[in-house]
């Protein structure tokens, strides 16, 4: 897993679509489902951890850009 795009494929083989229309909110909603498929033990703990570095990295990066 290397970008968002993976991440929401992630999503998508639980039956998750996010797409609100804001970036940073469509990400932040993200960053949680990955956090209840971890927490209800669907996914690996190395697909959590890279999955919501690679979200909250692209938030951070959204937000500089944003400044």
């Amino acid at each position: 897993m290397k970008t968002v795009y993976d991440v929401q494929q992630l999503l998508k083989k639980y039956g998750i679509f996010i797409y609100i229309g804001e970036r940073i909110a469509d990400l932040e909603l993200m960053e949680e489902e990955v956090r209840q498929l971890f927490e209800s033990q669907l996914i690996e703990p190395k697909d959590y951890q890279m999955a919501i570095l690679i979200l909250r990295q692209t938030v951070q990066t959204l937000k500089k850009s944003d400044s």
